[in-house]
């Protein structure tokens, strides 16, 4: 495919943000900012009469020769080698004290909303990284395994770095022993279509008679799509393929060298509009019910507001998983998104590079997501992989997480400063795309919107924001659009099988303005809130007929088993 320039609106000039996107560049901008008096005082006092207590109770116990009383309450340092050892005890305990006064601090500092945002995540990084668990002199559950092994835990460590340091990771868990297409995406389908940007799965009928409107899923391009298929017990896809629905999935490139000019257009026309157009001319049907999840929601949306300009409207219903169409609160990453960090990556990625176009990396992505849950998903393996020499647990959540995919530059900072930065996706014919007035409120489709509440890369109340944006059926805000909250984040509330009863939902057939007040008027359920989307999709499903024989159509004839090749090539 030729890659062509994504028409867009001009570039307005935006002051950068104080502080810019690098840590190096935040603390330049501390000069300008301010500690109440009142505020860091009585942060000092505490932290004097804290430190004060901390060293007299030391100080006794150590004279005593005696040990905690019980497990320091943080998980880094629950071993008992930690309260045994007196002089470990008092520094993993100085060492929280530090962390609540650094943390305080930086929540007291006055400066506008995002500096203090970045601030704040700032010094968690380095408060993260400070912890004495994270070094094996300061360590003595370490220390303790490396002289009851006699040093095999460190020669087993120093392995396992090295292995990582070949990957270019930290290791989350036993890659060994995943293998896509053999124990993970293993739902029976076969690839019925491809392009250069993605591979079109049908999946194999499970009941006797399926709906007669297929469904299409779209996932995010930013992730391999077997999050969807990880295991038989928590495959969305193959419980959607049970209640009936004929699915097809869209498996996207993992981009090389050659897509590195690929553009935002050339992912909508080439991605969801050719996968639409595709399962109506396999399917016969004028209609399909679509899913768009994270990024895939979005992308979705940006198709269907393309088509609906043109007088087509495809989707018989839209279902919006953890996705964001107002991007005016993205959480945590909205500390690293400014204009010039938005200048810097078109300069370095964009089609205006001076070599050329180039591509978004993978691992960088995956580093990014990391860290921002630094001690779970960073150092936690640090001392586990490195310091006790044990290798990570097989988990095949965490296998996916480890498998990322790069991305175009120009389709990135068109991303980055279109919706990330300028926030244009929400504002009706603010945006151009494929040379159409991008105006959400087009979409005919009822729409269910899904947020996950303690979701930190797509808060749940910018989820619900998705919900005025949309007429549906019913008018903004009206029938036409149902928002259900889910517990857990934005992987873990998704993933959320009814045979586990894990977890619980909110509902409310009220859409206020504000999300708080549609949680304070919601109800509550235990477990799953899949079925609920079952029920809502059961309708748009339209009556049952046989299910197919054979997968594709004459036109479109299997070219290989699913997952495909696609999904299983590495970043």
């Amino acid at each position: 495919m030729k890659s062509k320039p994504s028409p867009s609106a001009p570039r307005q000039a935006e002051p950068a943000q104080p502080g810019g996107a690098a840590f190096g560049d935040l603390w330049k901008s501390l000069s300008g900012l301010t500690l109440p008096v009142p505020q860091w005082t009585q942060i000092q006092s505490d932290y004097l009469k804290s430190a004060t207590e901390l060293w007299n109770q030391s100080l006794q116990r150590m004279q005593e020769g005696g040990t905690e009383k019980a497990a320091i309450a943080d998980r880094r340092f629950s071993a008992a080698d930690w309260a045994a050892n007196p002089a470990a005890a008092f520094t993993a305990q100085a060492y929280l004290l530090n962390a609540r006064a650094l943390t305080q601090l930086a929540q007291s500092v006055e400066g506008d909303a995002k500096t203090q945002a970045r601030i704040r995540f700032a010094v968690q990084q380095w408060i993260a990284a400070a912890s004495p668990s994270n070094y094996l002199a300061l360590n003595p559950e370490a220390l303790h395994k490396a002289l009851e092994t006699r040093g095999e835990s460190l020669n087993a460590g120093m392995h396992n770095l090295l292995e990582d340091l070949k990957k270019g990771h930290v290791s989350q868990t036993d890659e060994s022993v995943f293998e896509v297409g053999r124990n993970v995406a293993t739902t029976a389908g076969s690839v019925v279509f491809e392009n250069a940007l993605f591979q079109l799965i049908e999946y194999l009928p499970l009941t006797a008679q399926v709906h007669e409107r297929p469904m299409l899923f779209v996932p995010p391009c930013i992730n391999k799509d077997y999050i969807l298929d990880l295991q038989p017990e928590n495959s969305v896809i193959r419980y959607m393929v049970e209640q009936g629905h004929r699915t097809f999935v869209m498996s996207w490139r993992n981009p090389d060298e050659t897509m590195a000019a690929w553009t935002w257009d050339d992912y909508i026309e080439h991605g969801p509009i050719a996968a639409l157009r595709t399962v109506q001319a396999i399917t016969g049907a004028k209609t399909l019910n679509t899913m768009g999840f994270c990024v895939g929601g979005t992308i979705l949306a940006t198709a269907l507001a393309v088509l609906a300009a043109r007088g087509e409207q495809p989707a018989q219903s839209m279902t919006l998983l953890t996705s964001l169409l107002d991007f005016g609160n993205t959480g945590v990453l909205d500390i690293f998104i400014d204009e010039a960090l938005v200048q810097m990556r078109e300069m370095t990625l964009g089609e205006q590079a001076p070599g050329g176009p180039g591509l978004l990396k993978g691992k960088e992505l995956a580093t990014t997501f990391s860290f921002l849950r630094p001690n779970d998903l960073v150092w936690n393996y640090v001392v586990g992989n490195y310091l006790l020499g044990e290798a990570p647990p097989p988990f095949d959540l965490l296998y996916w997480n480890g498998d990322s995919t790069n991305l175009p530059g120009p389709m990135y900072c068109w991303y980055l400063r279109h919706l990330y930065l300028q926030n244009e996706l929400k504002k009706p014919g603010a945006l151009t795309v494929l040379g159409e007035k991008v105006d959400l409120r087009k979409i005919k489709a009822p729409a269910f919107v899904y947020g996950s509440r303690e979701d930190h890369i797509v808060p749940w109340a910018a989820a619900y924001g998705s919900a005025p944006l949309l007429k549906g059926a019913g008018g903004a805000g009206g029938k036409g659009v149902k928002f259900v909250l889910g517990a857990s984040g934005h992987i873990a509330g998704v993933i959320n099988p009814p045979a586990k009863g894990k977890r619980s939902f909110w509902t409310n057939d009220q859409l206020p303005a504000q999300a708080e007040d549609w949680l304070a008027g919601a109800t509550e359920h235990p477990g799953s809130w899949w079925p609920t989307w079952a029920a809502w999709l059961e309708p748009h499903g339209g009556k049952r007929v046989n299910a197919p024989k054979s997968p594709g159509s004459a036109k479109f004839k299997p070219i290989e088993p699913a997952p495909g090749r696609y999904v299983k090539t590495k970043a």
